[in-house]
């Protein structure tokens, strides 16, 4: 991938376009990326080497997921965290939600490097009220660590395991913690990085998009998708921005680094809410696109439970 990528050189996978497009991980024993579509109820496997294609269907909507050892999935489903049997489509529940799930969901979700799986909310009904918080989830219990956010996402972790990132979509804001991985406790927050706030009524041609889903490659670089900003930025570990890569489609929701080699950055969307007239300009929306890159992402971390 040169600097100058341009939107036209990502490739689209070739299924119909999500509604919500979300939380891509590339599972190595697989060869497979799995994302889930929270809106449409659904989570998706698709196989590059063959272009073999898996649906799950469900009645409650998955906002993220990760993959356990044995071939299951934990999905945070709006009613709770549940693991996934990739066999039969059958959920067991591990631990209900800590809110009403009439009016609040679990959205941006990982596992951390020993296991542990992060998981924030939002508040569909109060899109401007803090009342989203971000919770750890391990040993069968799991736990609110801290809140004040409104729409919780951009997790991610550093190469060494010793840095957390997380974002408040609303507030256009990423953060960074100290990470304490033997026992899972964050310290020393402080702001990674800011963006300008949408002003009502703004052009999107003049709005440079808000933070939402989030990878790490090895290097430390955190890219982030920017909602309604038809691009993907790419920060150093310092926050100084390196790469703006622009995007066939006006919402990016969340990166991922898959392939054997870790090499091919892919990228979901959505479709939600957006004008007849933009879903027409921009073809692609709603796609999980895909473009080949110098560096290697990451591996997925696996969550115990």
């Amino acid at each position: 991938m040169s600097a100058s990528a341009a939107a036209s050189d990502w490739a689209a996978l070739p299924l119909a376009p999500n509604v919500l497009g979300e939380s891509p991980f590339w599972h190595p024993d697989e060869a497979a990326l799995y994302w889930c579509d929270i809106y449409a109820g659904q989570i998706h496997r698709f196989q590059p080497g063959s272009g073999t294609h898996r649906q799950w269907n469900f009645d409650q909507h998955p906002g993220s997921l990760a993959p356990l050892p044995g071939g299951d999935l934990l999905v945070a489903f709006r009613d709770g965290l549940f693991r996934v049997s990739l066999d039969s489509g059958e959920r067991h529940c591990l631990v209900a939600a800590p809110f009403d799930v009439k009016t609040q969901r679990f959205n941006d979700g990982k596992a951390d490097p020993q296991g542990r799986f992060w998981v924030g909310s939002i508040d569909e009904q109060s899109p401007r009220r803090p009342e989203a918080a971000l919770y750890r989830y391990g040993a069968g219990r799991l736990e609110r660590v801290t809140g004040q956010a409104v729409v919780s996402n951009g997790l991610a972790f550093s190469p060494d395991g010793r840095t957390m990132y997380w974002a408040d979509t609303a507030a256009a804001k990423i953060w960074a913690f100290d990470f304490d991985g033997n026992e899972g406790n964050l310290s020393r927050q402080r702001v990674f990085a800011e963006f300008a706030q949408k002003i009502k009524g703004q052009d999107l041609a003049d709005y440079r998009g808000r933070p939402d889903g989030a990878a790490v490659d090895v290097e430390g670089n955190y890219w982030c998708a920017m909602y309604e900003g038809a691009r993907l930025l790419r920060f150093a570990p310092d926050g100084q921005l390196l790469q703006e890569l622009p995007l066939p489609v006006r919402c990016p929701t969340m990166p991922c680094f898959g392939g054997p080699d870790l090499r091919t950055l892919y990228v979901t969307s959505a479709t939600e809410n957006r004008p007849a007239a933009e879903l027409q300009a921009l073809p692609l929306s709603g796609c999980v696109l895909s473009l080949r890159v110098d560096v290697p992402g990451l591996p997925v971390h696996f969550a115990r439970t």
